[in-house]
C-alpha cells in the first residue's frame, strides 16, 4: 500500500484526502516509480476546483502533473530504462503519491547535473518557458518583452531566459514583496500589475512603441491591459488564467489594437509527442547547464501539507516553484 492525496470531489482544499492505494505490478510498457520530489502547479488547483470546461476532471482523483523519482520495477517491453534510473515527467496526472505506475514513454531521463527537486520544479515550468520563448514567439536580441507574474515559477524562468536571449524584460508582480524576486530573475523594470495603469507605464518605458510580446498567465484581470502594451503586429500570449478565464471577445479588437496576434497555447499540446517532450526538456536542462536559467525553489513542504500549499498558491503568496516531499 502507498499513500496518496486524492480528491473526494471538486471543491476547496477540504476535498484533499490522504488515502492508501494498492499498486499492482507494472503492465506492459510501464514502470513503478518511487517519487522523491513532486511539483505543484496552478493547473492542480484548476483540476481540484473546476466543474466544467477544459480543466474539469473526474473525481475522485489523485492530483499533480509532475514529479521526479527512481524506477523500482519495470514491466514487459520496457527497454529504454532500467531499475535505479532517475527520471521525471510532466502533464501526467497522479503525482501526489509516494509511488505510481506510469508509461515509460512519458518519462525523461535526468542528467547528473539536475537534482530530483530541481526536476520536479522545472519540468512543467521550464518546458512551458521553452515553448513560449522559442516556439510561440521566438524572442531575439533587442526585443522587449512583458512578463506578468514575473516572481512566479514560470515567470522567473521566462525572465531569466529572455534576458539571456538579449531581450529587455519588463516584469509585473502582484505585491511589493515580490519585486526583489523579479529583479533577481533579470527584469530590467518591475511594475505592479494591480496598482495604477501598468499599460501606460509600459508605454512610457518603451517611448510609446510598446513591447514585442506579452506573456500573460494572469488572464481576466490583465488581458485588456496587456493588449494595450503591444506594438503594432505584436504578439499576445495568454497561457494561464490565475485571475479567471478571459471573457469572450470580438476578434476585431485585435485589429483595433494594432493588428496584433493572439495565442492561447497549452503545454499538453506540446508534450503529446514523446520526441517533442524530450527535445523541450533537453532544452531546459541545457539552459540550466549553461547558466541561462536557475531553478528557484521558493517553497518546500511535505505531501501531507498540500492543502496549505494550495491555499497559499491560490492567494498568490508563493514566489518561485513549490516542491512536495512524499
Amino acid at each position: 500500500m502507498i499513500r496518496a492525496i486524492q480528491t473526494s470531489g471538486p471543491g476547496g482544499v477540504e476535498v484533499l484526502k490522504s488515502v492508501s492505494i494498492e499498486l499492482g505490478a507494472p503492465d506492459s510498457g510501464e514502470v513503478l516509480l518511487r517519487q522523491t520530489a513532486i511539483g505543484v502547479n496552478l493547473i492542480d488547483v484548476y483540476h481540484r476546483t473546476a466543474t466544467q470546461g477544459q480543466y474539469a476532471i473526474e473525481h475522485p482523483a489523485v492530483l499533480g502533473v509532475e514529479a521526479a523519482g527512481v524506477i523500482e520495477e519495470i514491466g514487459p517491453d520496457v527497454s529504454d530504462f532500467a531499475i535505479g534510473d532517475r527520471v521525471a515527467y510532466c502533464m501526467v496526472r497522479g503525482a501526489y503519491a509516494q509511488k505510481r505506475l506510469i508509461s515509460a514513454s512519458q518519462l525523461i531521463r535526468l542528467p547528473e547535473f539536475v537534482s530530483d527537486q530541481q526536476a520536479a520544479a522545472c519540468m512543467v515550468k521550464g518546458i512551458t518557458a521553452n515553448y513560449l520563448l522559442h516556439r510561440i514567439h521566438a524572442v531575439s536580441h533587442g526585443e522587449t518583452v512583458l512578463v506578468h507574474a514575473a516572481a512566479g515559477g514560470v515567470g522567473q524562468i521566462l525572465c531569466q531566459w529572455a534576458r539571456h536571449l538579449g531581450a529587455t524584460v519588463i516584469g509585473t508582480v502582484g505585491s511589493p514583496a515580490k519585486i526583489p524576486a523579479a529583479q533577481a530573475a533579470g527584469c530590467d523594470h518591475v511594475l505592479l500589475h494591480n496598482q495604477g495603469d501598468f499599460a501606460a507605464e509600459v508605454r512610457a518605458l518603451t517611448s510609446g512603441r510598446g513591447v514585442d510580446v506579452v506573456y500573460d498567465s494572469i488572464g481576466k484581470d490583465t488581458f485588456e491591459g496587456s493588449l494595450d502594451c503591444l506594438r503594432p503586429l505584436g504578439m499576445m500570449v495568454c497561457y494561464g488564467q490565475a485571475s479567471g478565464a478571459v471573457p469572450p471577445l470580438d476578434i476585431s479588437l485585435l485589429a483595433a489594437k494594432g493588428s496584433v496576434f493572439l495565442a492561447k497555447p497549452t503545454l499538453a499540446t506540446f508534450v503529446r509527442d514523446p520526441d517533442e517532450l524530450r527535445a523541450l526538456a533537453d532544452g531546459v536542462f541545457q539552459a540550466v547547464k549553461a547558466g541561462a536559467i536557475r531553478i528557484d525553489i521558493g517553497h518546500r513542504a511535505s505531501l501531507d501539507d498540500v492543502a496549505a500549499v494550495h491555499t497559499a498558491l491560490e492567494s498568490r503568496k508563493l514566489a518561485g516553484a513549490t516542491v512536495l516531499t512524499p
